[in-house]
């Protein structure tokens, strides 16, 4: 079992930077494969970015890269989203979520509560 909490969302101006945290709950981080996710308002649930249980494979989706890294500390049980000269079509909740394997990038199993970015023009 895990529990996920995320952090680091806010308001922000386009172009700024925001770095998003997702404390993980468990004795077993390391056993999990970890993801973002964002939902726009009104919008379904969009998978974002995805990384393997040993912090390796990291993946985000082709028109984010180059802006969003995704990264996992095993040692300290957080996952982190890198978010680089930020738009305003960024703005909406994101949330991170866990997993034990393929399912990672489709229907994760574990999620968290979700924390609000902004983007301002």
């Amino acid at each position: 079992q895990i529990q996920l909490v995320e952090s680091g969302g806010g308001l922000v101006q386009a172009g700024d930077s925001l770095r998003l945290s997702c404390k993980a709950i468990t004795r077993t981080f390391s056993a999990y494969f970890m993801a973002w996710f964002r939902q726009h308002q009104g919008k379904q649930r969009e998978f974002v970015a995805s990384i393997g249980w040993g912090g390796n494979t990291p993946y985000v989706v082709g028109p984010l890269e180059g802006r969003f890294t995704i990264s996992k500390d095993n040692d300290m049980n957080i996952m982190y989203l890198q978010m680089n000269n930020l738009e305003p079509s960024d703005t909406a909740v994101y949330y991170c979520a866990a997993d034990w394997g393929a399912r990672i990038r489709q229907a994760p199993e574990f999620w968290g509560q979700g924390t609000q970015v902004t983007v301002s023009s």
